[in-house]
C-alpha cells in the first residue's frame, strides 16, 4: 500500500499540504501517516521546570495531530497513522523515512510567501537526491477547489 508522509504543524500550508496527501490516497487506495514534530527541549537548568515545558509540548502537538485526522477522516474516510516525535526536524523526517519502507512519498507544504520552510528548503536542496521516496511541495497558496483538481 501506498503511504503518504505528511508533516504537520500549526502552519496553513501544513492543512494544505494534508488535504493533497488524502486525496492522493484516496485515488490511489493508499494511506496517510501523519508524523507531528516537537522542536528539541532547550535546556533549562531546573529539570522540573524543563520537564513540564516538554509535557506542555507534547499535549499541543498530541492536540494539533488529533484535530488533523479527525478533519481527514471525516473529508475523506481514511484513518491516519498518527507518529509525534521530538527532536531536529530535518533529522527526526530523514530517521522516519528510513524506518519506513512503504512511503510513497514525502508530503510538504510550502509557505505561500516568504521562506518555504525549513523542511523545504533542506529536502528539496540538499538531500533532494538522497530521499528514499519522491518528495511532493505542495504550495501554500492553493485553495480547497484547486488542491482537489491537482490531486
Amino acid at each position: 500500500m501506498r503511504t503518504y508522509l505528511v508533516v504537520v504543524d500549526e502552519s496553513a500550508e501544513a492543512e494544505t499540504a494534508l488535504r493533497f496527501a488524502a486525496r492522493r490516497a484516496a485515488k490511489t487506495a493508499g494511506a496517510v501517516r501523519i508524523l507531528a514534530l516537537i522542536p528539541p527541549a532547550e535546556f533549562v537548568q531546573w529539570g522540573g521546570v524543563q520537564a513540564t515545558m516538554e509535557d506542555e509540548a507534547l499535549q499541543r502537538a498530541e492536540a494539533l495531530v488529533t484535530s488533523a485526522a479527525g478533519t481527514l477522516t471525516d473529508e475523506s474516510g481514511i484513518r491516519p497513522s498518527i507518529t509525534v516525535r521530538q527532536g531536529d526536524p530535518v533529522t527526526v523526517v530523514r530517521h522516519t523515512l528510513e524506518e519506513m519502507d512503504d512511503v510513497a512519498a514525502l508530503v510538504l507544504g510550502a509557505a505561500a510567501s516568504g521562506h518555504p520552510g525549513v523542511l523545504v528548503s533542506h529536502f528539496a536542496g540538499a538531500d533532494a537526491g538522497k530521499l528514499p521516496c519522491p518528495i511532493m511541495i505542495i504550495p501554500g497558496g492553493l485553495d480547497a477547489e484547486a488542491i482537489d483538481r491537482l490531486s
